[in-house]
């Protein structure tokens, strides 16, 4: 009984859910406090240039390489070719973020969405081009960089300071 009644709850909140979003408005769930998150969109360029790039001299090589002459050959260059510039499309419009909520920090690596909590944060840095932040355990710091995925590192920098002091987290600026 206590099963199914939470399945028709369960099923209830999403049909009217559904119906609130359609009409713009919060889902019956969330309060105003709890939906607050900054989310800071970046832009990948360079590896996608790259891609393009390596497709482009794969297909010319291709095109002057005459000395096999196969048609399979031929097929399989241009499957090559097509693969380089679709990988590159992918990554180019699947943008990188850093979504910072009251308590924690997430983000889009390794085709996987990290989170890191605030307790688990040794130290943010915070310098003119990125902005990093370093986890206690071992694991690799987290760069959000001007550079490379042309990310508005003032108004994060500006947001992560305001993190830090919330969560006694040292912000340290260079």
């Amino acid at each position: 009984m206590a099963r199914s009644w939470e399945r028709m709850v369960q099923r209830n909140t999403q049909q009217i859910n559904k119906r609130r979003k359609k009409e713009g408005k919060d889902s019956i769930n969330s309060s105003s406090k709890a939906g607050q998150a900054d989310v800071y969109k970046g832009r990948n360029i360079v590896f996608p240039v790259l891609l393009a790039a390596l497709g482009a001299l794969y297909w010319s090589i291709g095109q002057f390489d005459t000395s096999s002459g196969s048609q399979n050959s031929l097929v399989m260059n241009w499957v090559g070719v097509v693969l380089y510039f679709a990988l590159a499309a992918m990554i180019f419009f699947r943008r990188p973020y850093l979504k910072v909520e009251r308590a924690r920090v997430s983000t889009f690596k390794f085709n996987r969405q990290r989170f890191l909590e605030a307790a688990d944060i040794e130290k943010i840095i915070i310098s003119r081009g990125s902005i990093r932040i370093k986890p206690k355990a071992k694991r690799g710091q987290w760069i959000f960089s001007r550079l490379i995925n042309r990310y508005d590192t003032a108004v994060m920098g500006e947001r992560m300071e305001r993190f830090g002091e919330q969560n006694r987290i040292p912000v340290e600026r260079k």
